[in-house]
């Protein structure tokens, strides 16, 4: 099933906005019900800004409102919405000169949390180049005492959808799945001895 963008987001509108059940709310966003139940405690997602699927074309006001009579529906993506969250993107792109200094940032964020991610599918996903991912690997980066990792996503370099595709694709089997980081997390660990 296709999940919405930023699922926990908008979640959190959700639970917010609407009378949907946990269950109902959690299938859609690909949560846990407990995880949604968290949300509505005020427990969970604390300090997220939740998004509106109406208003970017995920969800219609009828589907909420149908699903919110009958528990037992479930709620299911916009068509429209399905085939953008579903397309590839290819080739190069263009970045912003603004946005062009955090790519660092979203690279040291793949390669704390998914380290198995092949540096391919950083390059295809953060469009940037070897020798960068090198040079953050090694700590050996011109800026690396300034870089702090950030979630690409958030910073707007590549899609949820596909960050966990290339996650799903190349995280080896016996590999843990890695827990959402926390903002109060401590910045990019050194790999090697500190002097």
């Amino acid at each position: 099933m296709t999940l919405p963008l930023m699922p926990k987001a908008t979640a959190v509108w959700l639970v917010d906005n609407t009378t949907l059940t946990f269950e109902q709310i959690a299938e859609f966003c690909g949560m846990h019900p407990l995880e949604v139940q968290g949300i509505a405690d005020g427990e969970v997602a604390t300090g997220i800004i939740g998004v509106d699927p109406l208003a970017n074309g995920q969800l219609t006001r009828d589907m909420i409102e149908a699903c919110e009579q009958d528990p037992a529906k479930k709620l299911l993506i916009a068509a429209t919405a399905r085939e953008y969250l579903d397309t590839r993107v290819k080739g190069g792109r263009y970045t912003p000169r603004a946005r062009r200094q955090d790519k660092p940032e979203a690279i040291a964020w793949l390669v704390k949390y998914h380290p198995y991610l092949p540096d391919a599918q950083i390059i295809k996903l953060i469009g940037t180049t070897k020798k960068t991912i090198d040079a953050i690997r090694e700590r050996t980066h011109w800026n690396i005492a300034n870089i702090k990792p950030k979630d690409p996503v958030l910073l707007g370099l590549c899609s949820q959808i596909h960050l966990d595709e290339a996650v799903r694709r190349s995280r080896p089997a016996d590999a843990p799945e890695v827990a959402a980081p926390r903002e109060d997390d401590e910045p990019f660990a050194s790999t090697g001895t500190d002097a």
